[in-house]
């Protein structure tokens, strides 16, 4: 497959080191698109429009995952974006609430990578991406 045919993986985490993991484990299933905060997000939806799929932690200092995954479905206009929450939250509020709120899926940090990508390869055969 070309790598322009790849799908997007949109990675929106404030922690390097992470954001630098999920990279190296993706980059031959995806192109990677890596950005620091909500209010980043927000504005490379508007401007790009293109990711298949977002990765976002919910501890943010700029804008919480919550409220960014709230913005995000606030709108048909991204409905396509399949979005994964990856977060060291563990409450069950906490995960029910990215999930009410839009989320398609949630993994807690520290988390297994293989996990993570067999949990994404999922929704992706769902929407046939």
């Amino acid at each position: 497959m070309q790598k322009n045919k790849l799908p997007i993986l949109l990675i929106v985490d404030d922690e390097p080191a992470l954001r630098l993991l999920l990279t190296q484990f993706f980059q031959n299933q995806f192109r990677i698109i890596t950005l620091d905060g909500g209010h980043a997000c927000l504005k490379y939806l508007e401007e790009k429009d293109e990711p298949d799929v977002m990765i976002t932690d919910l501890n943010m200092p700029d804008m919480a995952g919550i409220d960014l995954i709230k913005k995000i479905r606030t709108t048909t206009k991204w409905d396509y974006l399949a979005i994964v929450v990856l977060s060291s939250a563990e409450s069950s509020k906490d995960r029910i609430e990215c999930l009410r709120a839009g989320a398609d899926d949630f993994v807690v940090k520290p988390f297994n990578p293989n996990e993570l990508d067999a949990r994404i390869g999922a929704i992706m055969r769902r929407l046939k991406r």
